[in-house]
């Protein structure tokens, strides 16, 4: 079969010829529908040599979805043919937290050897995924595919994200999104579907704005050095009560500082590198809550996915092949994706 994969520390990833997997007792084999492409991606193939922790080489993708192609003895739960949705960041699958649900917060999984697929584990883009046990597995429910593959990351990530801020989104409350990505336009979506909240979505992008305002954004604003100035403009001078980045890097991380109102969060999900002083003194109004949270739960992507069947949400997507899946990375890192780029295994 066809994978796409990350070979050598610094090079670009190829397309290459794999044996299909097998599924042992309890495994899943999937015949891939569709899978997203994320700036994680981007950001481990990044990583130098001296520091990269996985073995080489790697299929990537981490978030995928679809058809029960074959099962390993003694799986029940699914059956061939069933359209899926696979829950990516796995873990030891009897702690305290994996019991509910919540394996992205297993504290087991990194001492067992447990990684990802596509961040360690052999990913979804291929034509064939083996995924370790049906509890990561997801029903589509009649969900196209291509809808679907985003949200197992980039609709699961921000979910969670906004989840844990819900006591703030009240009645005439703001929430900031900076950076309208992959994860930013979904996050929009999020927060009007969930929150009465005044969304407002910032981004260096004027077609990325676009898309903000399109799928719901009641302000957008470009994001630069006066960017904190115009949200707290906006809200009579008391700024934010949540500030969702979606871009982590040192000059967002600042416009989210400045932008924070007093007790509101300050949740950094993007991965560029910045940093966020906090404390006393630090820069923070007083009480606000920083947090830097990892994936989402089972149950919170099985709730993302019901959102998307009703229509609540829906990912802005631009399709690629599986040979085009190196040029798509090109795309991507150069910013001229909007929405999220999906790859399509069998065409």
């Amino acid at each position: 079969m066809k994978a796409v994969q990350y070979r050598r520390v610094g090079h670009v990833p190829e397309v290459v010829e794999v044996p299909v997997p097998e599924p042992g007792p309890g495994q899943v084999l999937l015949r891939v529908t569709a899978a997203g492409l994320c700036h994680s991606d981007l950001a481990v193939m990044g990583w130098p040599e001296e520091q990269f922790p996985y073995p080489l080489p790697m299929t990537l993708g981490h978030e995928g979805v679809g058809t029960v192609a074959a099962v390993g003895s003694g799986v029940t739960a699914v059956v061939e043919g069933d359209d899926v949705a696979v829950y990516g960041p796995w873990g030891c699958g009897h702690c305290h937290n994996c019991a509910q649900g919540k394996e992205n917060c297993c504290p087991r999984a990194a001492g067992l050897g447990i990684l990802p697929p596509g961040l360690g584990s052999p990913g979804a883009l291929a034509e064939y995924l083996l995924v370790d046990s049906p509890r990561h597995l997801v029903p589509l429910n009649g969900l196209d595919p291509v809808q679907a593959a985003p949200l197992t990351d980039a609709g699961l990530t921000p979910y969670h994200a906004i989840r844990r801020s819900l006591p703030k989104l009240v009645p005439g409350s703001t929430a900031v999104v900076i950076g309208v990505g992959g994860l930013g336009h979904l996050a929009v979506q999020l927060l009007r579907a969930l929150t009465p909240a005044r969304v407002v979505a910032l981004d260096v992008s004027k077609e990325k704005l676009e898309l903000a305002r399109t799928v719901g954004a009641h302000e957008t604003l470009l994001s630069d050095g006066a960017a904190a100035a115009r949200v707290r403009e906006l809200t009579g001078g008391t700024g934010a009560d949540v500030v969702l980045d979606f871009v982590g890097a040192e000059a967002t991380l600042a416009v989210a500082a400045a932008s924070v109102a007093v007790a509101g969060d300050v949740t950094i999900v993007g991965i560029g590198g910045g940093t966020l002083a906090v404390g006393f003194g630090g820069g923070l109004p007083f009480e606000v809550c920083a947090s830097f949270p990892y994936w989402g739960s089972r149950p919170e992507l099985m709730e993302v996915v019901e959102l998307a069947r009703q229509g609540l949400v829906s990912s802005h997507v631009e399709t690629f092949t599986l040979d085009e899946a190196p040029t798509a990375y090109e795309r991507l890192h150069a910013g001229d994706i909007i929405g999220r780029a999906v790859v399509l295994p069998h065409g």
